[in-house]
């Protein structure tokens, strides 16, 4: 089998990049001409066409991370910023501003027309199997439709839904043949092109884009094409088709022989072999928050197991080829410029949160703090820093570069903590509040539990009298003796040894518990990609300016940014959500 190599990615991304059209090649003859005839002729072309898209993708990376982490209220710019990222954690992005530009969105947009088309093309002349067209065909749509989503969450109706093969990127500007499309109508486009899509899982094992390249397993390297759909029905208010999609990408490995891996594998799953829960050397002792193991390791890790059971769609960085890895420079203050920084808002959360009471002789109550955030920042000449994409660079113990030369890393777009807390999400719209609390805080078992003295759990730890997909089989009995499939099922609260946030009996249990979600999404998952999006989905669902305002504003004046009281009452104003859109 003919196997893909780097030097095919690297020329591939070189070629996509080159205008964003329809001339481009994938091998290159002798001087400096791009030959077309040498395009898309077999399925080995259609790789090195794919990665050549996610090559260019992962250029994006600081851009995702600086529109959806820093117009939060999780991420402050530093000292060393410019004044276009102060204006994006302000809100007063002017239109000039290089990161507020759609333009590179609609570069990688236009390449995937491009590649999309000459797929079909590909599949009229037999130049690869029907299997193997689905296969690449839907993979590109999807990182496509993925693109427009971001779109729509930062430009709002400004979006422009182009699906042409253009030649170059001016022609957008035609709104007579591209006009403006709300946020809504996209979302139903995106919804009716991508359920269309012909294939949905990712690349089976042995094809020639699940592989290990360079030392890097591809397996989860592209977009998880039912999470997306998951995300476009959850924005959209479809909350049970939201539900339905995330659920069959929670039983992914819910096939074969049981195991360790069936039993935790985006089921955020207990296990005794794999440790990914916050824990210490000593229980109920403070100082020895175990860094070395847990929960911190996710971040780090190789690709073992504990990568595996956690990450959904992650892409790594080699400092041997290009791109290099962005958000070193972003994050890190040695070898980087260090641009932006954790709030104090998002440091006095976790100080806010209260770990559970320890049964051990002498030990007292609950540690007084979330330990995720000590996990997640660090303190580096005398400076805060977000770690949880510099790990693979900056020694934990040492706060010094591995090797100053080798900036490998990771790019972290999705895990099995997004995928659980965007289920609660759409379960507690769908009138499943109780189910939905289990996922944030204790498990399914943890709410639907056995009472005491009762050896059977037969009619217990489940809630198989649910309507799928919210029929879980959590039971773990000895007599008689029952193992079903999310025994291990634990809440993200627990697993981070927190108390449980009850929801108080006189508050709305649907309201609480989306605040609860959206907070616990701070907690689990701050500073990777997430935060805007979840404030901004949950204020356009409630029509409510003030989740964002309140939240930006506290952000701000804790940090002693004087435009704090300015910015509240600008983002109470729904049209000022969204950035300006200037191609």
């Amino acid at each position: 089998m003919k196997k893909l190599s780097i030097k095919t990615i690297l020329l591939a991304a070189m070629v996509i990049a080159i205008g964003g059209g329809c001339k481009k090649a994938f091998d290159i003859k002798p001087g400096t001409e791009l030959d077309a005839s040498q395009m898309y002729r077999n399925v080995y072309d259609a790789d090195a066409a794919v990665m050549g898209i996610y090559g260019k993708f992962m250029g994006l990376a600081d851009r995702y991370i600086i529109l959806n982490e820093l117009r939060g209220d999780l991420l402050e710019y530093t000292t060393n910023a410019d004044e276009y990222l102060r204006q994006i954690s302000t809100h007063t992005v002017t239109a000039d501003n290089p990161y507020a530009s759609p333009r590179p969105f609609y570069e990688l947009i236009l390449s995937c027309n491009d590649v999309l088309k000459n797929f079909l093309i590909m599949k009229e002349k037999n130049a690869m199997k029907e299997a193997e067209f689905n296969q690449r065909y839907s993979d590109i749509a999807c990182l496509r439709s993925f693109l427009y989503l971001q779109l729509g969450i930062h430009y709002g109706d400004e979006v422009r839904y182009v699906t042409d093969p253009l030649e170059t990127i001016e022609a957008i500007k035609d709104e007579r043949r591209f006009p403006k499309v709300k946020f809504d109508d996209l979302l139903d486009s995106l919804i009716s092109f991508t359920e269309k899509i012909p294939f949905r899982d990712p690349y089976p094992s042995g094809t020639t884009l699940n592989i290990t390249l360079d030392g890097s397993p591809t397996s989860i390297f592209f977009i998880n094409k039912k999470c997306l759909l998951g995300d476009l029905y959850l924005w959209k208010g479809d909350y049970n088709k939201a539900a339905i999609n995330y659920r069959q990408v929670m039983e992914t490995a819910t096939v074969g022989a049981q195991g360790i891996t069936y039993y935790t594998k985006y089921k955020i799953g207990w296990s005794t072999e794999t440790n990914t829960y916050v824990s210490y050397t000593r229980p109920g002792d403070a100082s020895t928050l175990n860094y070395a193991d847990g929960w911190r390791l996710v971040f780090e890790s190789g690709y073992d197991d504990r990568y595996n059971r956690e990450w959904i769609w992650a892409i790594p960085y080699d400092s041997r080829f290009r791109p290099e890895n962005p958000l070193i420079k972003l994050f890190s203050p040695i070898g980087g410029s260090y641009l932006v920084k954790p709030s104090q808002e998002s440091i006095d959360n976790w100080k806010n949160q209260q770990q559970r009471p320890i049964a051990v002789a002498g030990t007292g109550g609950g540690i007084p703090y979330d330990a995720r955030g000590p996990l997640s920042v660090r303190t580096i000449g005398g400076q805060l820093v977000v770690m949880k994409f510099l790990y693979n660079y900056i020694n934990y113990a040492t706060n010094l570069p591995l090797n100053p030369l080798n900036k490998n890393g990771k790019w972290f777009l999705f895990r099995q903590t997004h995928l659980h807390l965007r289920f609660a999400e759409a379960a507690n719209r769908d009138g499943y509040h109780r189910l939905a609390y289990g996922f944030v805080n204790s498990g399914i078992r943890g709410v639907y539990p056995t009472p005491a003295n009762t050896p059977n759990v037969t009619p217990y730890e489940n809630t198989l009298f649910y309507p799928a997909p919210y029929n879980f089989d959590a039971r773990m009995g000895e007599i008689p003796f029952f193992r079903g499939d999310w025994h291990r099922n634990t809440g993200i609260r627990n697993r981070a040894s927190l108390l449980y946030d009850t929801v108080p009996a006189s508050a709305d249990s649907l309201t609480y518990l989306e605040n609860s979600i959206i907070n616990e999404g701070a907690l689990e998952n701050a500073f990777e990609g997430t935060r805007w999006p979840d404030l901004l989905r949950i204020a356009r669902r409630r029509h409510d300016g003030t989740i964002l305002s309140e939240k930006i504003y506290n952000k701000l004046q804790k940090d002693g940014i004087p435009q704090a009281e300015a910015v509240k009452e600008y983002l109470k104003k729904e049209e000022n959500w969204y950035l300006p859109f200037k191609l």
